[in-house]
């Protein structure tokens, strides 16, 4: 069971991150493109797909499969709605890293 103090600094965490600009900038693009659900879905499975060749390709066939990834879906980035959203979710996901890293380094945890 997680300690009463800590799971409130959680919970004083999670409701800055809620207010950042870049939690907002993220969930504001995320509703834009929750608006036409075709497109949506095209999403998904684009960041599915995205996320495979990442964790499951070799590392010698990576380079390729990622250029080859990138040009079949380049058209499909040039719409706006798509290249705001997953700009805002890159931008979320950098500055949640960088939270979990330095917790993680503050507490010398290897």
């Amino acid at each position: 069971m997680m300690d009463t103090v800590v799971l409130e600094a959680t919970e004083r965490l999670v409701d800055e991150i809620k207010k950042s600009d870049i939690f907002k900038d993220y969930n504001f693009q995320k509703e834009k493109l929750k608006r036409h659900p075709d497109l949506f879905e095209r999403v998904k499975e684009y960041r599915q797909i995205n996320f495979a060749l990442q964790n499951n390709t070799r590392e010698d066939e990576l380079f390729y499969k990622i250029d080859s990834f990138e040009k079949e879906y380049e058209k499909f980035r040039e719409n706006p709605l798509v290249e705001d959203f997953l700009g805002a979710e890159l931008a979320f996901c950098r500055m949640m890293q960088e939270i979990n890293g330095k917790i993680m380094s503050e507490l010398d945890f290897e």
